[in-house]
């Protein structure tokens, strides 16, 4: 079990005990690299448990860096830098459950939580499972508990135990991250949330 004094050794603030002790508890996180990997990999993702909403606020060379196929030319960044709803938008259209730019689902559903559940068709399952309708409320998934919740679900229909286990940090952080983007921080928050476990 997860305690406030382990959690403090991570910089991480105890009001996520109860919120993370339930979602290990309920998806069967129960091995220390499981629970090291998930918390590493969570720290990474949300800002040590602080950031709970997907930061869109990019420059034009920014945009055209991370995509390429969106942002071909600087003109084209121009048009969306500095705009994190009309970059939600157009990055997150028409993909993830998401309909087209001008219907706004890009915004409604950006990266919430502390593995930033990102598209309709992931907050809608996540919420079916859950009992909890995210669609009509996704903002719901910036507080702790369902933060913690959703990211227990995501972690499960992934099937992120065996990896963890094994600490195969690639795999774990492609799944979660659809890439490799802060490998070695990943790393770092997992490597340290096993020793304040072990």
């Amino acid at each position: 079990m997860l305690n406030a004094e382990k959690l403090a050794k991570l910089h991480i603030s105890a009001d996520w005990v109860d919120p993370l002790n339930e979602t290990f508890e309920r998806f069967g996180i129960f091995s220390h690299n499981q629970q090291a990997t998930f918390i590493g990999q969570a720290s990474h993702e949300s800002g040590n448990f602080k950031l709970l909403e997907e930061n869109l606020n990019y420059k034009a060379a920014t945009l055209m860096r991370i995509w390429p196929k969106r942002f071909p030319n600087m003109e084209k960044a121009n048009e969306y830098a500095g705009n994190p709803k009309k970059i939600a938008n157009s990055v997150y259209s028409s993909r993830m459950g998401n309909r087209d730019e001008n219907s706004g689902d890009g915004w409604r559903f950006r990266g919430r939580g502390i593995f930033q559940l990102t598209g309709h068709s992931n907050v809608f399952h996540a919420g079916k499972a859950l009992g909890v309708d995210f669609v009509k409320d996704p903002d719901l998934i910036a507080t702790a508990k369902y933060a913690a919740l959703t990211a227990g679900w995501f972690w499960s229909t992934h099937n992120l135990n065996s990896p963890a286990d094994g600490l195969d940090y690639t795999k774990v952080t492609k799944i979660i991250n659809g890439g490799t983007i802060g490998l070695d921080d990943r790393i770092k928050h997992v490597q340290q949330a096993l020793a304040v476990l072990a």
